[in-house]
């Protein structure tokens, strides 16, 4: 009973302190999880506090899911499949190439090593952390940035856990075939993508199916992590890749399946999850400092061997992810796009002519004193040459609607561009963080060296966090991109947008097809009198006045509609779509809590 008491009071006072260091964070514009990794060093310092042995699967099973999840929601989905390349290329082709020379250092180096450990270390200091996006976000930077730094934070764990497992296996057993490693790889993701695709789908059926039971739809919202990733984890998948996929197609389909109160509470839910989560792990980070730093100076005679393994590491890191983002900047600004928007507008100019063709087309006409079995014949011809045009025309519908979104997409990169300075900014934004000291633990307990191994790990991610984390804000100031992410575009792109949904509510008030929650039509003359101007009716009249409301109703649903069509095309970025739904949910939910509550 002590023993329980014991850990909720430690639970409770850590919470305490991570809420109150959020708190002093966004008040004085400091990196939180900084100022943990401090808290937690102080206090583990003090004579009368004892940190047991913090279990790495509890991080890696009962935290990092959670956390991949609740990032993946809300991540802007049309910046990351346009950056996906580029993504797919920092969170894994950088991964394993960081890894391998990591490796090729540390068994140089390390008496005793063997190559295949050695590169298990590299893959632990490889992934970078989701810290850096949050302080970015703060100050203000390009967009394309952060969507960069978030999704890399959110695919490289799994391909840094992928390598870490199979060189473990290969010190056990002495080879590794280069096919099993990428073939390990390639199930992984693939056994990933399915289960995360499989699990968001039932999340959003399921959850839509509850409908306004709001405590049980949000109790099946949190176990969806852990249901993508166990399975995934049984079948030698990547559990991680599917909590994240499954975030995503959750993230994605919430505003056609959910309710406005669900994705409201989800919003509001997740974050405070987030912020225990992340928090406490960097508090963990700060109390294990005293015992990591102990079990060194016995093994070692000091901290010098680890604290000069752990520097080098730590440039060789960010030596290889410059080399790697100066070639993706060079890439990126070498792209033809000028020859690929001609290429658009060919293809565009062909689905003209062969739209003006299909609508042109005229049914053949019979003969006089034609036999009425070559009537039937024609007859049957044009029937399938009608049919044969509708198929066409469906065609050529949708190759408009890709052909928009390729557009679209080439306005997105030609209005954020890739240059040096964002290129200097993600090096330097490449921090080690929760991944790193939690799959450092990992290491077999057999292992030569491994209080050294942790030490270093350990070492990078502090270093890295307190030296990149505090001059990161300094380093996007000096090159002058501090706010370039709040441009005045984004206003007009909310005003054009706005324009898009009142429109939508117009054409739903003329054709006269809304209807009352209750599936009832609406009187002519209230749609006339009160619709055009979304005016609300004299309150002494109640009939009139709640009839309003539900109309009001009824126009923020066709609204909402054509925002998830809208959402499809790419015209507009994330943000500003979740901008309008939330200001369209917001609505919803006043107007129904004035009629529950007889308004």
């Amino acid at each position: 009973m002590n023993e329980i008491a014991d850990i909720l009071i430690i639970a409770i006072l850590g919470i305490l302190a991570i809420s109150v260091v959020a708190a002093l964070a966004r008040r004085f514009n400091l990196a939180g999880p900084l100022i943990l990794v401090v808290v937690g060093a102080g206090v583990s310092l003090l004579p009368f506090v004892q940190v047991p042995p913090i279990d790495p699967n509890i991080i890696l099973v009962g935290v990092l899911p959670p956390l991949l999840y609740s990032a993946a929601v809300s991540l802007p989905a049309i910046e990351f499949r346009r950056d996906f390349p580029s993504i797919s290329g920092l969170s894994v082709l950088l991964v394993f190439i960081s890894a391998i020379v990591l490796g090729l250092f540390f068994h140089a180096v390390i008496p005793g090593l063997n190559l295949f450990l050695a590169i298990a270390l590299g893959a632990i200091l490889s992934p970078t952390d989701a810290v850096a996006t949050t302080i970015v976000k703060r100050i203000g930077i390009s967009p394309r940035v952060t969507t960069l730094l978030d999704g890399e934070s959110l695919l490289n764990d799994a391909t840094s856990l992928v390598i870490l497992r199979t060189m473990t296996a290969a010190a056990i057993a002495g080879s590794v075939e280069p096919g099993q490693l990428i073939g390990s790889f390639l199930w992984g993701v693939l056994v990933a993508l399915v289960v995360g695709i499989v699990v968001g789908y039932a999340n959003l059926r399921l959850r839509a199916w509850l409908g306004s039971s709001g405590a049980a739809s949000t109790a099946v919202g949190f176990v969806v992590p852990f249901v993508a990733y166990i399975p995934t984890e049984h079948l030698d998948g990547s559990g991680l890749v599917a909590a994240v996929v499954a975030g995503i197609v959750t993230g994605q389909g919430s505003a056609r399946w959910f309710t406005p109160e669900q994705r409201m509470s989800d919003t509001l839910n997740w974050r405070t999850i987030e912020l225990v989560l992340e928090g406490g792990v960097f508090l963990i980070m700060g109390l294990e400092l005293k015992d990591i730093v102990r079990s060194n100076m016995d093994d070692h005679g000091g901290l010098w061997h680890g604290a000069w393994l752990a520097l080098v590491a730590l440039a060789i890191v960010l030596g290889v992810r410059a080399v790697y983002v100066s070639g993706l900047v060079w890439i990126q600004s070498r792209r033809a796009r000028d020859q690929a928007r001609r290429r658009l507008q060919a293809i565009s100019g062909r689905l003209d002519d062969i739209a003006a063709h299909t609508a042109t087309g005229t049914p053949p006409g019979g003969a006089p004193g034609e036999p009425p079995a070559g009537r039937h014949r024609r007859h049957g011809r044009h029937l399938r040459g009608v049919s044969d045009a509708h198929r066409r025309q469906r065609r050529v519908e949708t190759m408009r609607a890709r052909l928009a979104r390729a557009f679209a997409d080439l306005d997105y990169y030609q209005a954020s561009p890739l240059g040096w300075r964002h290129g200097t900014v993600i090096v330097w934004a490449g921090m080690r963080g929760v991944i790193t000291l939690a799959a450092a633990q990992t290491l077999p307990a057999d292992s030569p060296g491994r209080p050294l191994l942790i030490f270093v790990a350990f070492l990078v991610a502090l270093i890295s966090l307190l030296v990149q984390g505090t001059t990161l804000p300094w380093v996007v100031r000096a090159l002058g991109l501090a706010g370039s992410g709040e441009d005045e575009a984004s206003g007009e792109e909310q005003a054009r947008l706005d324009d898009e949904l009142r429109a939508a509510a117009a054409s739903a008030l003329s054709r006269g097809h809304l209807s009352r929650r209750d599936g009832s039509p609406f009187d002519p003359d209230l749609v006339k009198r009160v619709g055009t101007r979304m005016t609300e009716p004299p309150r002494d009249d109640e009939t009139s006045y709640r009839d309003g409301m539900e109309l009001r109703l009824a126009l923020i649903e066709a609204m909402r509609a054509k925002l998830n069509e809208l959402s499809e095309g790419g015209a507009f970025s994330t943000a500003a779509l979740r901008h309008s739904l939330a200001e369209l949910d917001a609505d919803q939910i006043s107007l129904e809590l004035r009629l529950d509550d007889g308004s």
